[in-house]
């Protein structure tokens, strides 16, 4: 990370295209900023994006400069509204993610890092047309409370504190979509208890934490 806040985002989405989270000009991401948000470019490409091609843009949709930003900028600016912990926000059309949304399914308590995204599933949001305000509200409701929501027939959106964050995030998110998947071709997967769900979002609230030390 370079500190500068358009070319960590430049980054950001060049990583995910290398890692094949994102493919042509589907998915896009953005990074809150004193006076809202930054935002990739409609119909962007991750091999040409350039740092000043990323569009300055307030919450109420009002933008700087002649570039249009992402068709899907109020379903970003619905999250960072609704979510004040909400940094950085990444949105894919990932595989196993997409192909999950596109059975209108939650992804449940198969595994315990669900707790990673702050509940016992990933909720996934009912169909909305895409780039509309239906959508940003349908979104921002089923991500309430935590990281990460799939969004039907369509892909996955999820946030973080910072760049590498919301970029494991997904990768992981869309990991867990495929494992999910795998399972189901092979049977029914067991399901963790409301209670062994619980333990496990409890661990979550430290794991990582570096231990503070005295001296």
């Amino acid at each position: 990370m370079t500190g500068d806040l358009r070319q960590d985002l430049v980054w950001l989405y060049r990583e995910l295209t290398q890692r094949g989270m994102l493919v042509g000009s589907s998915g896009n991401v953005s990074a809150r900023s004193d006076d809202g948000m930054l935002i990739t470019p409609t119909g962007c490409d991750a091999a040409t994006l350039k740092p000043a091609d990323l569009v300055q843009m307030r919450l109420s949709g009002a933008y700087d400069g002649a570039i249009r930003p992402s068709s899907e900028w109020e379903l970003h600016a619905a999250i960072y509204r609704d979510a004040p912990n909400a940094q950085v926000i990444v949105h894919t059309h990932a595989d196993h993610a997409t192909a999950l949304a596109c059975l209108n399914r939650d992804l449940p308590a198969f595994h315990y890092n669900i707790a990673e995204f702050g509940g016992e599933d990933v909720r996934c949001a009912p169909y909305a047309t895409f780039g509309t305000p239906e959508l940003a509200r349908l979104a921002a409701a089923a991500i309430r409370g935590r990281t990460a929501c799939l969004l039907a027939n369509h892909g996955m959106i999820c946030h973080a504190a910072t760049m590498n964050g919301a970029m494991e995030a997904a990768i992981r998110l869309e990991a867990l979509c495929r494992q999910y998947l795998l399972a189901l071709a092979a049977g029914l997967p067991r399901l963790l208890t409301p209670t062994e769900m619980q333990a496990a979002l409890a661990r979550y609230a430290t794991y990582g934490q570096r231990q503070e030390t005295n001296g």
